[in-house]
């Protein structure tokens, strides 16, 4: 069984979160898949510039505990702020859906936790 690397992880967590941003009308100007690079996507939608940051949170992580990532979030923030863009934060939790403590394997089920953008202001 091959264990999901974090960068796996993450391109899931992109996929998620991409497929929900086309669904909802924004169209895509730059994606970002590299690790720790943010933001992963530059999106516009009613002409207004949108950065949105992607992360997957593992179990036991909360993907609504928005304090961990908070300086990081606040400079791309204060980044996007420079090209009059608003910032998003999209927390992905990705867990087995067999046995939470055991790590998500490629081409096994998984439960996902999202609930949407978080806008930081």
């Amino acid at each position: 069984m091959h264990i999901l690397t974090e960068q796996e992880l993450h391109n899931l967590a992109m996929n998620i979160v991409g497929k929900q941003l086309e669904e909802a009308g924004f169209e895509f100007l730059a994606v970002n898949s590299e690790l720790k690079k943010n933001p992963q996507f530059v999106c516009t939608k009613e002409k207004k510039l949108h950065f949105i940051v992607v992360k997957s949170i593992g179990y036991p992580g909360d993907p609504k505990d928005i304090e961990f990532f908070r300086s990081d979030l606040n400079k791309m923030r204060d980044h996007a702020l420079k090209f009059e863009a608003r910032t998003f934060y999209a927390a992905v939790g990705l867990v087995n859906s067999k046995d939470h403590n055991l790590p998500v394997y490629l081409n096994e089920e998984y439960i996902v936790d999202y609930d949407g953008l978080i806008e930081i202001e």
